[in-house]
């Protein structure tokens, strides 16, 4: 059988030449794409690059051995992945401060010059790409590494996906090692091509290019995020003194490179200039071709920065001055109120359209009812509205009152007609009718269905609504009654993919443990963590559901409370979900339908960290489960709250000020990764 190219087409019987001159072709092509893609400075026409690169694709169709993984045509993508290993990096991705006038701006001029004792100081001022922030390693001039930021220490590994975005430099001019940043982003155009596209097609429309771009390169297979048209522009050099005196001149020598920089990038030496500078950019921010929400200010010289430092979270040289979101006035249409998957419910306001940064905002969130009560919305309101982040629309306040009546708060559900309850401390208003109302219903079951709870393979968003839509499945049990015949009936199924999901509903029934079984059901504040003491103690639901009507509210909270990790509002969240009748109902039908798995029984192991109980957080080196299945297979149990019976806190990056308080509150200790390893290998 003839070899086929990349593309599926036979190459040319004359395809021939040395491996040299493959290298050599190797480089052309990689240099024409930096002309375009880079530079926006073509030398030759599409047809005669078509022409080189059908060649290249010739001769590693015909010698597999010569293709280096630095070739244009490893753009395509390769197979999907599984999941994006973790990447640590020795340097931290810091977040910028944020200034919104001139007269912070001005107090960070001032502080920098305090911190350099009155020295004088060169600034560069860069338009802040609204993209997707990516860090990019080269050893020997060759791409190894593409990382998201995470939370700044800890990322992920997108390389693949990094590779197929064409401003991406896959072979330097200069074989360097080499750190550099930068963002990943869609033109305007681009992004308006792509919403006209799925608007013929009848598919819903893309929220604006940075949402798009961020979604696109975390996507699993690379083939999909190589159909879409991203680019990047990179903006600092990590360790950038071992390449230049100053920060302008390190993005030259990535220019020098073939690497993208902005070439909109701009200076000033004082005061009055960096004003100046500031207030020019305000009038032409529309003027470049993606979006941008403010500027990146930074002292120039390497060694000043050093001087400066920086904080835990921020570079004392730098700041981000954000330009002021637009804003314009619309009339209050109408409040309706919107039930999530956990049942909040949110007001949503119903605006006379209007254009808002070149979208047509129609709707806007109001948060909570609270807010409502605080800007005095009444229907027929003018209200001033805004894009916070020049993304989400929100209401700023009344300019005009209309004419109608005040909006409340509801008293009940508008959905299912439940009770609304409001968590002390909190400001949400809940429907407590997890599994009865119909408001709730798809999240329900996409999230009962979810990896991680039931793992029911190919039950996704969309399927879930074809099967509500066909009154196939009315709650979570209804799951397990579903024939094959049924579903090979709706839209885009066919007899072996109905076929399929019924097999995967029943693995998901045979392999299903109580634990998942339970924090698959959505009960307020019960994850998997807190799930499996609570399926230890109790075995079966079953067995749970027959203690809750055995004793009434108090005893069976207070016995609920005995478990570690499971405080008062955990207790009283599984308490009332218990005894809610509708969702008796499903749980009836559940049992009815064999679903009542047991829970496997836990042997302690004589591992180092038998009669131990931790409590995991904040961002990790791999996925928090991995973590605790480690510290399980020790003889260690997991809880998902700090109390007095913890023994250590596991804290990653990010950890929240709350657990930290109560482990010191309990005197527990707090270790990091490494100390756990520690454990773990004594």
């Amino acid at each position: 059988m003839a070899q086929m190219d990349l593309f599926g087409q036979q190459p040319a019987a004359a395809a021939g030449g040395s491996k040299d001159e493959y290298l050599a072709l190797v480089d052309e092509v990689s240099e024409h794409d930096r002309r375009y893609y880079v530079d926006a400075a073509p030398t030759i026409s599409d047809v005669e690059y078509d022409k080189l690169l059908k060649k290249l694709r010739e001769l590693e169709a015909a010698h597999p051995d010569w293709a280096v993984t630095w070739s244009p045509t490893k753009r395509v993508g390769h197979a999907p992945i599984s999941e994006f290993p973790k990447v640590t990096r020795a340097v931290a991705m810091l977040s910028l401060d944020n200034t919104y006038g001139h007269d912070d701006l001005r107090e960070f001029h001032e502080r920098v010059q305090k911190g350099l004792d009155g020295d004088s100081v060169m600034y560069s001022i860069e338009p802040k790409i609204d993209g997707f922030g990516i860090e990019l390693t080269y050893k020997g001039g060759i791409l190894a590494l593409g990382a998201t930021r995470g939370d700044g220490r800890i990322g992920e590994d997108v390389t693949q996906n990094v590779k197929t975005v064409r401003g991406v430099v896959l072979k330097l001019r200069e074989p360097v090692d080499i750190v550099v940043r930068g963002e990943i982003y869609m033109t305007k155009a681009e992004f308006a091509a792509i919403n006209a596209e799925r608007a013929k097609a009848g598919e819903e429309l893309f929220k604006n290019p940075r949402n798009t771009a961020a979604g696109t390169i975390k996507q699993m297979d690379p083939r999909e995020v190589a159909k879409r048209p991203m680019r990047t522009i990179l903006y600092e050099v990590v360790d950038g003194e071992r390449y230049a005196r100053g920060h302008a001149a390190s993005l030259d020598y990535l220019t020098k490179l073939g690497l993208p920089t902005s070439p909109h990038n701009t200076r000033a030496t004082d005061w009055d200039s960096l004003l100046a500078a500031v207030e020019a950019w305000q009038a032409k921010r529309d003027d470049l071709p993606y979006e941008v929400d403010g500027l990146v200010i930074k002292v120039d010289d390497f060694g000043q920065r050093a001087a400066l430092g920086a904080t835990s979270k921020f570079p004392r040289w730098a700041i981000a001055y954000k330009f002021p979101a637009r804003q314009v006035t619309t009339h209050l249409l109408d409040l309706e109120p919107n039930i999530g998957r956990t049942g909040v419910v949110t007001p949503v306001a119903v605006l006379e359209p209007v254009d808002v940064s070149g979208t047509t905002v129609s709707r806007a969130s109001v948060h909570n009812w609270d807010q409502v009560q605080r800007l005095g919305l009444s229907k027929g309101d003018r209200v001033l509205i805004e894009k916070a982040g020049e993304i989400i629309p929100q209401i700023l306040g009344v300019t005009e009152k209309g004419p109608g009546p005040a909006f409340e708060a509801p008293k009940v559900c508008p959905v299912c007609g439940g009770p609304l309850e409001r968590e002390e401390g909190k400001v949400a208003l809940v429907c407590v009718n997890r599994l009865g109302c119909p408001a709730q219903l798809l999240g329900a079951i996409e999230f009962f269905a979810s990896r991680g709870q039931m793992n029911i393979d190919g039950l996704g968003e969309k399927v879930v609504q074809q099967l509500v839509g066909a009154n196939l499945v009315k709650d979570v049990a209804d799951l397990f009654i579903l024939k094959a015949d049924d579903v090979a009936e709706l839209e885009r199924f066919a007899d072996q993919s109905a076929k399929n999901l019924v097999a995967a509903i029943a693995k998901a029934k045979e392999t299903a443990t109580f634990s998942r079984l339970l924090a698959a059901l959505g009960i307020a504040h019960v994850g998997n963590v807190i799930a499996k003491p609570i399926a230890q103690k109790y075995g079966k639901l079953s067995a749970l559901r027959e203690v809750a009507k055995a004793k009434d509210s108090e005893a069976f909270v207070a016995e609920l409370e005995e478990i570690d990790g499971v405080g008062d509002t955990i207790a009283l969240a599984i308490d009332r979900f218990l005894r809610d009748p509708h969702v008796q109902v499903v749980l009836d039908k559940l049992g009815e339908r064999g679903l009542d798995p047991a829970e496997p029984v836990v042997v302690a192991s004589d591992g180092p960290l038998v009669g131990k109980t931790f409590v995991v957080t904040g961002t990790l080196s791999k996925p928090r489960a991995d973590v605790q299945k480690m510290i399980e297979a020790a003889g260690g149990k997991v809880a998902g709250s700090v109390s007095k019976k913890t023994s250590y806190l596991v804290a990653g990056a990010e950890t929240g000020k709350t657990k930290l308080e109560a482990a010191e509150k309990h005197g527990v200790t707090v270790i990091d990764e490494a100390g756990l390893d520690a454990l773990l290998n004594a």
